[in-house]
C-alpha cells in the first residue's frame, strides 16, 4: 500500500465582517427594473401564442361553415331535373302531380338532411315543400320578394341567408331554375339549418361572431349579440333589409365593442360576403401574465437569499481550497497513469471503429446498386403495361373528341371548348403517368405528399362513369363527409383507383343483374382504410395467394395481362401503404388499401367528372 506524507494543516486568517444584507438590499433594488421588460416580453409572448390559437380555430370554423354550404350548393341544380317535379309544374292543378312532389322533396330532404325543401312556379308561389305536412307548411306562399328567387329566375343559383316568414327559423337558402329546354318554368329552393354551427364552438372564453354584408350579426356563440348591427345602417341598407326581410327586427340595434377588453381577429368569406370573427377576452392575456411577473419577483427574491447563503459559506470555501489543492495534486499524478493507458486503448478502438465504418459504407453502396439494378430489371416488366395503365384516359379522350365534333355540327362552341379542356387536362394525367414510369428507373425516390381521398376517388370513377352506366352497376358510398387526407402521389392514387375500380367491373361483367359495387372509408390509429366491394364471383382460394403477382390473371371474357393488381401492390408500397385481397361474408370480392394519414390540406382540388 503506498503512503503519503500527512497533509500540513493552515490556519486561514478569519475575514472582516461587511454589512452583507444592506449590500443584498441594494442590489435588488437596481434588478427590481428587469421586472418591467419581463412583464412586456410576457405580454408579447401571450399575446401571439393567443393569436395564433385563434387564428387556427377561426380557419377551422370557417372551413366547416364552407364545407357545410357546398355540400348543399348543388342539391337545388340536380335535383330539378327529377321528373316528378318537372310534371308538378307542367300540370300544378293535378293533385296527384302535388302528392307526389311533396312526397318526393319530404323523401328527399330526409336524406339530404336539410331543413326543407320547396318547389316555386315562375310566380314565387310555392306548389310543393317537404314540409307540406306541417303546421308551418311553405306550400301556397308566394316568396317571390326574396332575392334568391329573382337570381335563379335570372338563370343563377341563388344564395340568401335570412330568416324564414313562415317558420321564423334561421337558414342558408340556395335556389335554382328548374328548366325546359331553354325556358325557366319554376324554382327549387333548399333551406339548410346553420344552428349547428354555433353549438360547435362549446362553451369557451373565447366568442365567435359571423356579420353578413350589412355588418349585421347572424351566427354567434353569444345569443345576445344575434341580429344586432356592428356598424352604422345606410339608409339603402335600411330599406332592402325592409324589402327582403333577412331578420327578425327591421330596424337592427347597434352592438359595441369596447377595444381594450377584447382581441379581436377576422377573416373575409367572399363567396357569401360574409365576415367571421373571433373575440378574445384579454383577460386571458393578463392573468398569465400577472402570474409570470409574480414569479419573476419570487425567482429574484429567492437569487438574492441564495447569494446572500453563497457569501456566508464563502469563508469555509476559502479554509478548503489549500487542502483540496494537495489532493488534486496527488488525484492528478494517479490520473495521468491510467489516462495513458486509456489513450493506447483508445487508439486502438477508433482503429476498429473506422475499419467497421468503411466495411458498413461499402455495404450501403452495394445494396444502393442492388437495389437499383433491381429497379431496372422490374422498369423492363413494367414497359408492357404502359398500354393498360393509359387504355382509360385515351378511351375518355376518344369520347370526349367525338361529343366535340358533334357538339360543333350543332355549333355549341362553348360544350366544345369544355370537351377540349378535357381532353387538355387527360393528356396531361397521361403525360404524368409516363413521367412516373420514368422516374421508377432513377435513383431519386419521390416523397409522397399529403392527398385528399374523396378527389382523387371522383375522378377514378369519372373515367369509369360510362361503362359503369352502361353495365347497369349500381354504386353505393359511405365515405365521410369530412375530407380524408392521406400520403401518396396525386396521379399514382388516381392510378391505383382507377385499375381497382376497373378490375371491379371486369369481375361483375361475368354475373347478370343486380350489379353494384360498395365504396366505404374510415379512419383508425393506423391511418386510413379504403374498402371496395363487389357482388361479384370473388377470389378463388389460388387468386388469393397470387393477386399481386405480375402476369397472372383469371380474365375470362376481357383480355389482361395480369399487371395492374400487381402494379397497384407496388405503388401501394411505395407510398407506405397495403393492399389486401379478400372474400366479402356475403359474397363477391373485397379489397383493402391501407394508408397513412396525411396532414390536412387548406382546400380541396375538384375533380375532373362528378358524373359518376
Amino acid at each position: 500500500m503506498r503512503l503519503y506524507p500527512q497533509a500540513q494543516t493552515y490556519m486561514t486568517p478569519p475575514l472582516p465582517r461587511r454589512p452583507r444584507w444592506r449590500s443584498l438590499a441594494l442590489l435588488a433594488l437596481c434588478l427590481a427594473p428587469l421586472l418591467w421588460p419581463l412583464e412586456h416580453l410576457a405580454e408579447r409572448y401571450y399575446r401571439s401564442e393567443l393569436a395564433g390559437q385563434n387564428r387556427q380555430t377561426l380557419d377551422l370554423y370557417v372551413a366547416n361553415l364552407l364545407g357545410t354550404l357546398h355540400r348543399y350548393e348543388v342539391l337545388p341544380q340536380i335535383l330539378g331535373d327529377l321528373p316528378a317535379l318537372r310534371t308538378a309544374l307542367a300540370a300544378p292543378h293535378v293533385s296527384t302531380n302535388l302528392v307526389a312532389a311533396n312526397q318526393l322533396l319530404k323523401e328527399v330532404a330526409a336524406q339530404a338532411g336539410v331543413e326543407v325543401m320547396y318547389l316555386m312556379d315562375t310566380r314565387g308561389k310555392t306548389l310543393a315543400a317537404s314540409n307540406w305536412d306541417k303546421q308551418d307548411s311553405f306550400v301556397g306562399r308566394n316568396f317571390s320578394f326574396r332575392p334568391y328567387f329573382s337570381e335563379a329566375m335570372a338563370g343563377r343559383l341563388g344564395r340568401f341567408f335570412g330568416l324564414g316568414t313562415t317558420s321564423a327559423k334561421r337558414g342558408y337558402f340556395f335556389a335554382a331554375a328548374v328548366r325546359e329546354d331553354e325556358h325557366v318554368i319554376g324554382v327549387l329552393v333548399v333551406k339548410v339549418d346553420l344552428d349547428h354551427t354555433e353549438s360547435l364552438w362549446g362553451q369557451t372564453p373565447e366568442q365567435l361572431l359571423v356579420t353578413d354584408h350589412n355588418g349585421v350579426v347572424i351566427l354567434t356563440s353569444r345569443p345576445q349579440w344575434r341580429f344586432r348591427a356592428t356598424r352604422p345602417l345606410t339608409e339603402a341598407e335600411r330599406q332592402a333589409i325592409i324589402a327582403i326581410q333577412p331578420y327578425p327586427t327591421r330596424d337592427p340595434q347597434p352592438l359595441v365593442f369596447s377595444s381594450s377588453a377584447w382581441l379581436r381577429q377576422s377573416t373575409e368569406i367572399a363567396e357569401t360576403g360574409w365576415n367571421v370573427e373571433i373575440l378574445a377576452p384579454r383577460t386571458l392575456i393578463d392573468r398569465p401574465v400577472r402570474t409570470v411577473v409574480a414569479v419573476g419577483g419570487a425567482t429574484l427574491l429567492v437569487l438574492m437569499l441564495l447569494l446572500g447563503l453563497m457569501m456566508q459559506r464563502r469563508r469555509h470555501y476559502l479554509e478548503r481550497i489549500a487542502f483540496e489543492a494537495k489532493a488534486r495534486r496527488e488525484l492528478e499524478m494517479r490520473v495521468a497513469e491510467r489516462t495513458s493507458d486509456l489513450e493506447g486503448l483508445n487508439r486502438r478502438l477508433r482503429q476498429e471503429v473506422l475499419e467497421r465504418e468503411n466495411a458498413q459504407q461499402e455495404l450501403v453502396r452495394a445494396q444502393d446498386d442492388l437495389v437499383q439494378a433491381g429497379k431496372l430489371s422490374a422498369l423492363g416488366t413494367m414497359s408492357a403495361s404502359i398500354s393498360h395503365e393509359l387504355n382509360q384516359p385515351l378511351a375518355a379522350i376518344r369520347s370526349y373528341a367525338e361529343n366535340a365534333e358533334i357538339l360543333l355540327d350543332h355549333q355549341r362552341t362553348d360544350d366544345a371548348r369544355g370537351n377540349l379542356k378535357l381532353i387538355s387536362e387527360l393528356t396531361g394525367r397521361m403525360a404524368s403517368i409516363i413521367a412516373h414510369l420514368r422516374a421508377f428507373a432513377r435513383r431519386d425516390r419521390h416523397a409522397p405528399e399529403s392527398v385528399a381521398l374523396q378527389p382523387a376517388l371522383d375522378d377514378a370513377l369519372a373515367l369509369l362513369a360510362k361503362r359503369r352506366r352502361a353495365m347497369e352497376v349500381e354504386l353505393i358510398r359511405d365515405l365521410p363527409e369530412a375530407s380524408l387526407w392521406v400520403e401518396a402521389g396525386e396521379t399514382r392514387l388516381r392510378q391505383v383507383l382507377g385499375n381497382l375500380l376497373a378490375n371491379a367491373l371486369d369481375a361483375l361483367t361475368e354475373k347478370g343483374p343486380p350489379r353494384k359495387l360498395w365504396l366505404s372509408a374510415e379512419s383508425t390509429e393506423q391511418g386510413v382504410n379504403l374498402y371496395i366491394r363487389d357482388n361479384g364471383p370473388g377470389f378463388c382460394m389460388e387468386a388469393l395467394g397470387r393477386a399481386g403477382e405480375p402476369f397472372y390473371t383469371t380474365k375470362t371474357r376481357t383480355q389482361g395481362l395480369g399487371l395492374g393488381l400487381a402494379i397497384c401492390d407496388t405503388l401501394m408500397r411505395a407510398f407506405g401503404g397495403e393492399l389486401l385481397f379478400a372474400n366479402h361474408k356475403e359474397g363477391g370480392a373485397l379489397i383493402t388499401l391501407k394508408l397513412r394519414a396525411g396532414a390536412p390540406g387548406v382546400s380541396l382540388q375538384p375533380s375532373e367528372d362528378r358524373s359518376v
